[in-house]
């Protein structure tokens, strides 16, 4: 006698189309944006310490006056692949993979809008990396520091392979942070939550929307900048060349007007990670939400009008400078509000002191003194004296590791538990924080007085008698100090992620849409997507037991068994129900079209025959990804 079979619930439907195969072609393949944005944190995270051990070389070498621990060459490279990793490889890339993971789940959507892109973009970013750091295996790394400024960098004094690894890999690579970008943008203001109108956005999302759009203004620039400089190097061409009518200033301004918004770039997630921490430890929500809104959105569109206060000693009209260091003050008011707003918050909040709200706390004491610097650069007469000085190095890693790593520390501690489903250790969360903290204040803050004292940057050795030994000596022995402590700090997660206490789905009592499901999330993150009354949904319900409703995700708008990956579009501003969107699945064609796309890049460097061979592959790459399939086709 024959037997029915019953139908799969809706659990079991959703499970089946939005699995990943299984095996190598299934991790090639992946497109859901939890594996990809966990792929870029991990990426940017073994990066980061790469660069790490670069800045403990290069502490080492600065010890003690004229040590020979690594030759002048050796150095130039360590100090240009040290910023350059941390700048393109591991600030922006972390930072994305991290909104790419939280947001989705943070505005009770799926996935991200074109999940093809963003492992595109994953695979762009993994090769780009590995070439630099292959070229620095091999000693022909950028050796011009992570500005390069031309003439050192044309082809005048600098004929190796060197800056053209610069030149062409970093333009690869912007193609990765450009596609993220995109990804985000039509996310958030596509894909929210019905309900979660424009002005009950959580300000972590409004950190990374801003940040967004400020890579897809900012990035082009660098863009067009390093083409340039590559034309003049391989093609003869005379851009930065004045003795031909080019001028090497235009590079500064390029760049520039890249690199000081790339600051804000990675600072705006972090203050978006801030108040997150800030809400869920102090249990109310932050003050002046909307000020701060505001002044995310001011801090994005001022810090495009900042870029000449980097070039205050190249001899640009004086009227012109002061409008930007007038920009350069100002932007300090939009930074402060947010800080103000914090503040605000802690001291009328009821707190809980765990690791992710210590590293707020330094966080803010620690860009507090960076911001202080940061508007006394901004005045052009103490520029022209401390310019080029270790002064603007301690200025600038209080503004970076302070304003940007910091926060990202907590955040990542934050957010394990619902990564992982795991929580990780209090005792060895502390003891990282605290030395962190310690070694990174001995390593940097005499570096101020170092500046007063007329140390220059970028130098490989120095003379004793100038008084500059000691605080040398301290500041390397803080940069092992803070090197261990990001040592236990990441040995902290691995071993939280194998022996961990289970975490539950919302162990520090969360108040936005990603502690509403399950820790890790299931590949489809919501069973249904959830509606949004009030900025705190999980904190703000009408009903006594609409907070565990919306855990338990059993609200409407469920995907039928049959309709394939399917994700809600809304309206811009008020978020509401505008249709179904029907998402591809899995595909090897993103690592492909990656990998045809490098063969043009790489072929620049070291075969031109690659180059049409990569645009043939390209072509047919992308041929082959839209090429229509029934399986693909709305219903």
């Amino acid at each position: 006698m024959a037997t029915l079979e019953r139908p799969p619930t809706t659990t079991q439907a959703l499970t089946r189309l939005w699995s990943t195969p299984a095996g190598l072609v299934g991790w090639l393949s992946a497109v859901n944006h939890r594996a990809i944005g966990a792929r870029f944190m991990v990426t940017a995270l073994a990066f980061f310490l790469l660069a790490g051990v670069q800045a403990l070389a290069i502490r080492l070498q600065l010890a003690r006056p004229g040590l020979s621990i690594l030759s002048p060459e050796a150095y130039n490279q360590n100090f240009t692949m040290h910023g350059v990793v941390m700048m393109f490889l591991f600030a922006i890339p972390v930072l994305e993979g991290l909104g790419m993971y939280i947001v989705p789940l943070m505005i009770g959507t799926r996935d991200m809008a074109f999940p093809r892109l963003s492992a595109f973009g994953y695979w762009v970013y993994l090769l780009a990396g590995l070439g630099l750091f292959g070229a620095f295996f091999l000693g022909s790394a950028p050796n011009s520091g992570w500005f390069n400024y031309v003439p050192l960098s044309g082809p005048g004094f600098s004929p190796g392979a060197n800056i053209d690894f610069y030149a062409v890999l970093l333009t690869f690579l912007e193609i990765s942070a450009l596609a993220a970008a995109v990804e985000l943008i039509v996310t958030i203001l596509k894909q929210r939550a019905p309900g979660m109108a424009i002005h009950r956005i959580p300000l972590f999302v409004w950190s990374i929307l801003v940040m967004a759009f400020m890579i897809v203004f900012a990035m082009p620039a660098l863009i067009v900048a390093s083409v340039m400089l590559e034309l003049d190097r391989a093609a003869g061409t005379h851009f930065y060349n004045p003795a031909a009518g080019g001028d090497p200033l235009l590079w500064q301004h390029l760049f520039w007007f890249f690199g000081h918004p790339e600051v804000y770039i990675i600072l705006l997630p972090a203050l978006g990670i801030v108040s997150a921490i800030v809400a869920t430890f102090t249990r109310r929500p932050v003050m002046g939400y909307t000020a701060v809104a505001l002044s995310t959105v001011a801090i994005g569109f001022l810090s495009f009008g900042l870029w000449v206060h980097h070039m205050f000693a190249t001899g640009v009209p004086l009227l012109g400078t002061s409008f930007f260091a007038a920009a350069s003050m100002m932007i300090a008011i939009p930074s402060g509000v947010q800080v103000f707003a914090w503040i605000a918050t802690i001291a009328n909040g009821r707190i809980v002191l765990k690791t992710p709200f210590l590293y707020v706390l330094g966080f803010i004491f620690l860009f507090v003194l960076g911001g202080i610097t940061g508007v006394m650069v901004a005045a052009m007469p103490f520029d022209l004296q401390v310019h080029d000085s270790y002064f603007v190095v301690a200025h600038f890693h209080y503004v970076i590791i302070g304003g940007m790593v910091f926060p990202l520390l907590g955040g990542l501690f934050y957010w394990f538990p619902k990564m992982t489903g795991k929580l990780p250790g209090e005792r060895l969360g502390r003891w990282s924080f605290w030395l962190q903290f310690i070694g990174f204040n001995l390593t940097f803050f005499g570096m101020h007085i170092l500046g007063f004292w007329g140390m220059p940057r970028r130098i490989y050795t120095y003379l004793p008698g100038f008084g500059w030994d000691f605080l040398n000596l301290v500041a390397t022995i803080g940069a092992f100090i803070l090197g261990l402590g990001f040592v236990l700090y990441l040995a902290n997660l691995a071993y939280s992620l194998w022996r961990g206490e289970p975490a539950g789905d919302d162990p520090w009592g969360g108040a936005t849409l990603e502690w509403a499901t399950t820790s890790p999330p299931p590949q489809y993150n919501f069973r249904a997507i959830p509606t949004v009354r009030s900025r705190t949904p999980l904190w703000d319900e009408e009903e006594p037991d609409d907070a565990d409703r919306a855990r338990d995700h059993t609200r409407r708008m469920v995907a039928l068994p049959d309709e394939g990956r399917e994700i809600l579009s809304t309206t811009v501003v008020d978020a509401r129900p505008q249709g179904r969107v029907l998402l591809p699945g899995p595909s090897l064609w993103p690592f492909w079209l990656a990998a045809a796309v490098g063969f043009i890049f790489y072929g620049m460097l070291f075969d031109l025959i690659l180059v049409p061979i990569g645009a043939v592959l390209a072509a047919a790459a992308l041929v082959a990804w839209h090429w229509p399939r029934e399986e693909e086709e709305a219903p």
